[in-house]
């Protein structure tokens, strides 16, 4: 049952872009570009509050329509009813920004004269909860940690980096970080869990620091997984302190390290709670862990099993001895990709019919310590891809495009890549079934 009348009023709230076909938004006449305002009278401010409120059997509802104009309604459903609307982001009243100065902040070494939100430093415990963002903790209001347990917003994501309030102070350039023990403590009393993360720096954090950082946060109840992932450095850190990568001994003894603390974790809690990220294994030449040791793989955004979950779906897909239409193809990643893709690409070029190449990209836009795929640029493409023939398919991971827009970071697109080359770009997901899926509907 719905009842409804309008009045103008000039508000804000959170924008609709889409309404979904059939829904009760769309009963209710909402359209793209109206947005609510309230719901049961009460602000809301984010997705989580959204959500909340809406999950009644009665709810009130606010909408500004884009005319200007107001709509109150009263609306009778089911309880799991979705309204049947997406919304641009899922912070509607600003994000939280972080107030820290790291040392290894990636964003600080950015390159200059690019998009304003590329510089945006968010550090929102919503969109952490939400979006599994690492945040830091040291932006937290009373009200904000209050909210956090009231509305048992678990698991948070938490780049800790040290616990050592000095250390940690001096590493974030925050006198808050300091506090970084307490908090944590305070949440997992109220039964907060945590996935937690260390940008490890050489001869900074790591050590003695590090076995203190991991000590420390396996006392703490909520703490259930710990990444350790290598400082990323670019070639813009002109007047930034100095901080070098890791060298191939360095990451070696430090995977060694995290893999003891694994054994000792398994027996004691039953699992191995702490794990080095992949690129600490290829940086050390180290055969990756077999699958079962990544549990759940809890830290796959953070790059921790990412390559073993591919490699071992790439050998669970049952692939011909040929293809019918015989085709060309070119896959591209960085520097460090090579490593993880070149025994898919091996293993794909025993099918007759599929001429596969792998092409590593030097990164020319952040330097050539950024090795990553996923910060490849249209531009580095441009350089990189110049000595393909017309015509060429190319393979990019969609890392390097994007989601909200379809860009690299330096705003040129697949498209206008392709163009200026005359090749055809195309993105594909870095899933063992669908880069097989793309390779066989070129072969179609």
């Amino acid at each position: 049952m719905i009842h409804s009348k309008m009045v103008v009023k000039k508000v804000q709230g959170a924008e609709i872009v889409e309404v979904e076909s059939g829904s009760l938004a769309e009963e209710l006449g909402l359209a793209v570009g109206d947005s609510i305002i309230k719901i049961n009278e009460k602000n809301i401010e984010d997705l989580i509050g959204f959500q909340l409120e809406w999950a009644g059997e009665e709810v009130l509802l606010e909408i500004k329509k884009k005319n200007g104009k107001r709509a109150l309604y009263q609306i009778e459903k089911e309880y799991d009813e979705p309204l049947g609307v997406h919304f641009q982001e899922a912070i509607f009243n600003g994000i939280k920004t972080c107030r820290n100065k790291c040392l290894f902040c990636f964003v600080d070494q950015m390159p200059p004269r690019m998009r304003p939100s590329l510089y945006i430093k968010d550090d929102d415990y919503r969109l952490s909860f939400l979006q599994g963002s690492y945040i830091t903790l040291t932006n937290l209001e009373k009200g904000d940690l209050e909210r956090i347990k009231g509305e048992h917003l678990s698991p948070l994501y938490v780049s800790v980096h040290a616990t050592d309030p000095q250390l940690r102070t001096s590493l974030m350039k925050n006198p808050q970080a300091g506090q970084i023990l307490l908090i944590m403590e305070e949440l997992s009393e109220a039964g907060i869990e945590f996935h937690t993360q260390i940008v490890a720096c050489p001869g900074i954090n790591d050590g003695a620091a590090l076995e203190r950082t991991y000590q420390d946060l396996s006392k703490i109840r909520g703490v259930i997984s710990l990444a350790v992932v290598p400082v990323g450095l670019t070639s813009y850190r002109s007047n930034l302190p100095e901080i070098r990568s890791y060298q191939q001994e360095e990451a070696r003894r430090l995977v060694e390290w995290a893999e003891r603390k694994q054994d000792l974790e398994l027996q004691k809690r039953g699992s191995r709670f702490i794990w080095p990220s992949d690129e600490f294994y290829l940086l050390a030449g180290l055969t990756l862990p077999p699958f079962e040791t990544y549990e759940d793989f809890s830290q796959l955004e953070n790059g921790v099993g990412m390559v073993r979950l591919l490699w071992d779906e790439f050998a669970s897909l049952t692939l011909p001895a040929e293809l019918k239409l015989c085709r060309e193809v070119v896959f591209v990643t960085g520097r460090s990709g090579l490593k993880v893709m070149q025994p898919i690409i091996d293993r794909l070029k025993t099918i007759a019919g599929l001429k596969i190449t792998l092409v590593g990209i030097p990164n020319l836009f952040f330097g050539s310590t950024v090795t990553v795929t996923g910060l490849l640029t249209g531009s580095c493409l441009l350089e990189g891809l110049k000595h393909l023939s017309k015509g060429s398919i190319v393979f990019i991971p969609e890392a390097m495009v994007q989601s909200g827009n379809g860009k690299f970071l330096d705003d040129l697109t697949p498209a206008e890549v392709g163009e200026k080359l005359e090749l055809q770009i195309i993105t594909v997901p870095v899933k063992a079934e669908r880069i097989w899926e793309k390779i066989l509907k070129l072969a179609d």
